[in-house]
């Protein structure tokens, strides 16, 4: 049964694992992220009307990205220094508009205006993407409609400028196609929507020409979007696009696009996603690889793709109610996504792999080998990371006529409006380090309805202390009891790169062997059978639960997977042998 979100501000993240990481993004990336956007030169691009363009051509998302973040800190608490950079920022990009609606920083520095003349490389309609995301986060979270004007007239000149009769293309990358959808459904115009739905059709049909030794699938221009089953080319890439179609499919009706969409997923899942929930195995063109090709020393596991993978997840789970999306969420979120930033919200990784050799040589400025950095060139991770975290409460629950669904465990307060009125509850729990996750009804009517509670695929075991649909009266409880224990994970035989391995997971989170806790070589040494032993680490990374894990050449200490390299920069591994 589809889901809704629950409206902006119906639920609040009030403490925990979640809140700390809200906290760090708020109080140091955010901030230090504006810094970054004025030294690169990226907001002076939106200065100039003449003069050299500065940085990647793609780089006014770095912008959108970063202003969709403070409008969704807006949202969660609004403040001077947030309304001062939307202020700001605003106005630089609504003062590079150019009177027929196009803006693009590069186009107007580096090309001299020429527009939609590479479509394949250009990414002028990802940027544009970007910007109307950012104008929707901002009209929602905070009422100012500055950008979201900006991107109605940008949109309104897309919709004369491309479909059927006018000129045939698609972006090389997607995202127009999510963005216009969101577009639609905040303003109600119907021609952002068909023409997402022009970008959605027209993929696989031959319009995009290929760069130097990229071939189609790259683009994910190899297939019509109906007749994909199988995930290829870019992998962010090809997320953005699978979430977009999926909004499409939702917003038209089209069960057999919808239905295409959820049997590739689950093909994604089953033969294409790392333990952690990354996702793209190859450096080479930042791609997905065959079924079951997970290499862990090799993976990509872009922390775009992560998030590209949440959104899309997210999607489908409104789209169908099946809670194995949420676990997806859960899993992805835990692991592959903060993964990709440092615990001080200062430095990030590009790449998420899942194996770091002894003496691994860096490179390339990517590589998981160099460490998190504070900057990229290609800058687009670290806004990705801000704008998810900020956004993260919308995650928590839904609803739909018979009740409201958690779907992520973490201290909040939630409120919703039922068929039957209104409820409000209170969420305590100390999760992910344990299991015990208690609501309290703070607001209910006296008719009866259902809270959903979320039980997780590794949670064999749970249990509820009580009936879920019932007439609830203020102060009631209900526990859930989720088995939060370590546990060795073995892999699919089919991947052959670590088989014969396990791996350590402890409720929703992956874990991992960093050199700088072992008395041994990781790269020579194996785990054997045995007890594991958990202890509580209250002083170490922020406050973790380790495991210690019995090893052939002595005991090995795992920590969870995102709080690597926060210490040193070494050796790690995920998956260790078992033979």
């Amino acid at each position: 049964m589809p889901l809704r979100p629950l409206p902006l501000g119906a639920t609040k993240i009030t403490g925990g694992f979640w809140r700390e990481r809200q906290q760090t993004n708020r109080t140091s990336t955010i901030p230090a992220a504006g810094l970054r956007l004025e030294e690169a030169g990226t907001l002076g691009n939106f200065r100039r009307t003449t003069g050299g363009f500065v940085g990647k051509l793609f780089a006014d998302t770095d912008v959108y990205k970063w202003l969709e973040a403070v409008a969704w800190e807006q949202a969660r608490e609004p403040a001077e220094d947030l309304a001062s950079w939307q202020t700001t920022a605003s106005a630089l990009v609504a003062a590079a508009q150019e009177p027929d609606g196009y803006l693009n920083t590069h186009t107007r520095l580096a090309l001299d205006g020429r527009r939609f003349g590479d479509l394949e490389k250009g990414h002028e309609l990802y940027c544009a993407g970007h910007l109307l995301q950012a104008a929707v986060a901002q009209s929602r979270a905070t009422g100012d409609r500055t950008l979201l004007e900006v991107a109605c007239r940008f949109a309104d000149l897309l919709c004369k400028t491309f479909g059927p009769g006018r000129m045939e293309g698609v972006d090389g990358h997607p995202l127009i196609e999510m963005a216009l959808v969101d577009l639609y459904r905040e303003t109600g115009t119907a021609s952002y929507l068909e023409l997402a739905s022009y970008f959605v059709e027209a993929r696989g049909r031959g319009l995009l020409v290929p760069p130097g030794h990229h071939g189609p699938a790259y683009f994910q221009d190899h297939l019509p979007v109906r007749e994909v089953r199988t995930l290829a080319g870019h992998a962010v890439r090809a997320l953005y696009l699978a979430s977009g179609a999926t909004d499409v499919a939702v917003e038209t009706g089209d069960a057999e696009l919808l239905d295409a969409l959820r049997e590739t997923w689950q093909t994604m899942v089953d033969s294409q996603t790392y333990l952690t929930g990354g996702v793209g195995s190859r450096w080479y063109g930042e791609a997905f690889g065959d079924p079951y090709e997970l290499p862990p020393d090799t993976a990509y596991c872009e922390t775009c793709a992560a998030i590209a993978s949440v959104q899309w997840s997210w999607r489908l789970l409104l789209a169908t109610g099946d809670s194995k999306y949420a676990d997806l969420i859960e899993r992805t979120l835990y692991n592959a996504v903060i993964s990709g930033v440092s615990l001080s919200g200062e430095s990030f990784f590009y790449v998420n792999t899942l194996k770091v050799r002894q003496h691994a040589y860096a490179d390339d400025q990517r590589s998981a080998a160099a460490g998190r950095q504070p900057w990229y060139g290609t800058a687009c991770c670290p806004p990705n990371v801000m704008r998810t975290l900020s956004s993260l409460d919308q995650l928590v629950a839904t609803s739909d006529s018979d009740g409201v669904q958690v779907h992520l465990y973490a201290p909040a307060v939630v409120t919703a409006e039922l068929p039957v009125g209104r409820v409000g509850f209170e969420v305590a729990t100390r999760y992910p380090w344990h299991g015990r996750v208690t609501v309290t009804i703070t607001e209910t009517p006296s008719e009866p309805w259902t809270l959903g509670l979320r039980i997780p695929a590794w949670a064999g075991g749970a249990s509820v202390s009580g009936p879920l649909r019932r007439s609830w009266s203020v102060g009631d409880q209900v526990v859930l009891e989720l088995p939060v224990e370590a546990r060795r994970t073995e892999p699919d035989d089919r991947i052959d790169s670590v088989r014969g391995c396990v791996a350590i997971e402890r409720g929703p989170l992956v874990y991992c062997f960093e050199q700088v806790d072992q008395d041994v070589v990781l790269d020579e040494t194996a785990v054997v059978a045995g007890d594991l032993v958990e202890r509580e680490r209250p002083e170490l990374l922020g406050g973790v639960t380790t495991v210690e894990v019995p090893g052939r050449d002595g005991p090995l200490t795992a920590i969870p997977y995102y709080a690597w390299a926060n210490r040193t920069v070494g050796p790690m591994t995920v998956w260790v042998d078992a033979r």
